[in-house]
């Protein structure tokens, strides 16, 4: 579809340079930068309070797990006998 913007002078010029460089049209680059700029907030749509599952058991980490070392976690894990 053919359409008329404006652009800032600067901006125009810099994407001018980015096609030239990248061996790709100018039309190619405003393309793909206006998708990434559409698909980023495409995710942050989602504003608001998200509900998380939580489970029945006491609060708080299991007996013998050490969250401050992720070498220890993944060594009980490893060997099966993490505390259920």
């Amino acid at each position: 579809m053919r359409t008329t913007i404006n652009l800032d002078d600067d901006l125009l010029r810099k994407a001018k340079r980015l096609a030239a460089t990248s061996q790709r049209t100018l039309t190619s680059v405003l393309e793909d930068a206006l998708r990434e700029v559409l698909s980023r907030t495409d995710t942050t749509r989602h504003e608001g309070h998200v509900k998380l599952p939580v489970s029945d058991r006491e609060p708080g980490v299991l007996p013998g797990v050490d969250l401050d070392s992720s070498a220890a976690l993944l060594d009980l894990m490893d060997r099966g006998d993490a505390p259920s």
